[in-house]
């Protein structure tokens, strides 16, 4: 919901800020008090271009800032993400507009963000109903969606897109192979020539570390017999050996440990170095032994580490990346010797998904089509209540034709190839005829205004469970109506309230009365400047401003009475509920 906005030299702002209930948020004033000030600056944060000329005279720069309590619902989580916003802390949401002499700028929890991306996230926050532009169900795409949502048709809806996305990627896969025909069989030839050169010598991970410490050896064989004899001989054979000395050491030890014991680790230490010194002399023997003066093998190892170091430098610098290649030539080799068949096999492979999508596709508008019979029935009977008793309400369905869609639907005896979209075959638009002997039109081209309000809150009110916008604002909807119409469409929008937050600006008493809390928009002269301002109206003030909207600027004490009168009726209908 949104929790507060906060407003500064925007307009005849000077300053304000707003707190808003989760419910039902009723805003009046008098005509010119500054409520489309407030519209405008809902629109702002909405992602609406903005203009220089609502700063406050003499301000340098006019901020308008929301704060929105549900971050962590529905689609923003995803959103934000992909936008790379940085969640709250908090969980909270906060859009802020900054409009100076220079131009505007947007932010998503105080990250700079573009006009686009702000729309996007904020039309899946608000749903304005003032301007055509700001209402989701005035755009046809969002139709087919609610239609599903209504309807429960989640499960169906998911094994459709699983299915279209396997064909698709079928698909892709075929042009993607048809497009490198002309390249397969240009490339064969060099294909084949490369994997006989790998082939040949077939190469192995690791032979390559391996190989160069045994050249390292052998090319050094006469250094090692040299070097190992010598330090064997230094160890043990010499006159001065070290074994002798260390011999002699460990008897003296001996010796000084029999008259005093704490000679006796030291006696073990020098016996442990004994028993090592035997160890390493034993080894130098015999890695002595086993030296070889091998030119033939040298000659193998560098051959070898010669063809190894040309497959390198020619196929990626490591043994394992000419693997790789060879892997990848040996299946561009295979598919352009066996091309035909590889088209074969995917057409096969194509014509099964398309049957399970067409199945998938043909039992998804069904249920839609049965779906739809209902909310049609459903608006009906909300139109009437709403005073709209001719007005008529349809879901109509389209197919595009497509000779080489991926979809055939029953037609008679015969089959008809239709499109596919990611959300199914049906095109679905909502259409509205208002009044008696008019034809429907489409939802998009029907005319602004109350009419096109109560059409907007006889829809919210059927899908209101099923609708994924947690905020709706609604301006003007009283428009055209009174009494117990009037009373009808608060009553609605009273029940909205308890899936939705409801923000309305009204005229209507009828209306007003039904409010969880009742916000004043008022103008006033201070200092030689006009200042609009919004209050939060107590219980005595709530009563007032609805006895105004009965009775005019100074209401009679019969007026406050009705007033009084309207707001009990009002909780009593919500203790009912």
């Amino acid at each position: 919901m949104l929790r507060s906005l906060y407003i500064r030299d925007y307009a005849l702002i000077e300053e304000l800020e707003v707190e808003f209930d989760s419910g039902l948020n009723i805003i009046t004033g008098e005509t010119g008090a500054g409520k489309s000030i407030l519209l405008g600056a809902l629109k702002l944060l909405l992602g609406e271009r903005a203009s220089t000329e609502a700063l406050r005279t003499g301000a340098k720069k006019a901020v308008i800032e929301g704060v929105f309590d549900n971050a962590h619902e529905g689609r923003l989580p995803a959103l934000l993400e992909a936008h790379e916003i940085e969640p709250n802390a908090t969980g909270l949401l906060t859009i802020r507009r900054e409009v100076s002499e220079r131009g505007s700028r947007a932010f998503l929890n105080d990250t700079p963000a573009t006009l686009d991306v702000l729309r996007d996230v904020a039309s899946n926050t608000i749903d304005l109903h003032g301007q055509h532009e700001h209402q989701s169900l005035l755009r046809t795409e969002t139709h087919v969606e609610l239609l599903d949502n209504f309807g429960g048709l989640g499960g169906l809806v998911s094994t459709y897109r699983t299915r279209y996305d396997a064909l698709a990627a079928l698909q892709r896969q075929r042009r993607d192979l048809v497009t490198r025909k002309d390249e397969l069989a240009r490339q064969k030839e060099l294909y084949g020539f490369q994997i006989e050169e790998i082939d040949r010598v077939e190469p192995v991970v690791g032979e390559t570390d391996d190989l160069e410490a045994e050249r390292r050896v052998l090319e050094n064989a006469e250094t090692l017999f040299e070097a190992t004899a010598a330090l064997y001989e230094s160890l043990g054979e010499s006159d001065d050996a070290l074994y002798d000395r260390l011999v002699v050491a460990r008897n003296q030890v001996q010796d000084l440990a029999r008259i005093d014991a704490t000679f006796e680790d030291t006696l073990g230490e020098i016996r442990g170095a004994e028993v090592m010194l035997k160890e390493t002399m034993q080894f130098l023997q015999d890695y002595n032994a086993r030296i070889e003066f091998n030119p033939e093998r040298l000659d193998e190892i560098r051959e070898r580490l010669g063809e190894l170091d040309y497959l390198e430098r020619k196929y990626g610098g490591t043994i394992e990346a000419v693997l790789a290649h060879r892997e990848d030539i040996g299946q561009a080799f295979d598919l352009a010797a066996n091309f035909d068949k590889a088209i074969e096999k995917l057409d096969s492979q194509v014509d099964d998904a398309s049957e399970a999508l067409s199945r998938a596709a043909y039992r998804l508008s069904q249920k839609r089509h049965e779906v739809a019979e209902r909310i049609e029935a459903m608006i009906a009977i909300e139109l009437a209540a709403l005073g709209m008793p001719h007005a008529r309400f349809e879901v109509r369905f389209a197919l595009q034709d497509d000779a080489n869609g991926w979809i055939a639907f029953p037609s008679g005896a015969k089959e008809r190839r239709v499109a596919a979209f990611p959300a199914g075959a049906d095109l679905v638009e909502f259409y509205i005829s208002a009044n008696l002997g008019e034809d429907p039109k489409p939802l998009a081209k029907t005319a602004s205004g109350g009419e096109v309000s109560r059409i907007m809150l006889a829809l919210k009110t059927i899908l209101a469970k099923s609708e994924r916008l947690p905020i709706l604002v609604f301006d003007e909807i009283d428009t055209g109506i009174s009494g117990p119409i009037a009373r009808r469409v608060g009553e609605s929008m009273r029940g909205l309230a308890a899936y939705h937050q409801i923000i309305a600006i009204t005229h209507l008493p009828q209306i007003a009365s039904l409010g969880d809390v009742h916000f004043s928009v008022e103008k006033h002269v201070y200092e030689g400047r006009t200042r609009t301002r919004i209050r939060t109206l107590d219980e005595s003030e709530r009563a007032e401003a609805v006895a105004q909207l009965l009775s005019g600027d100074d209401p009679t004490e019969a007026a406050l009475q009705s007033a009084r009168e309207l707001i009990d009726a009002g909780r009593e209908m919500e203790r009912d509920a």
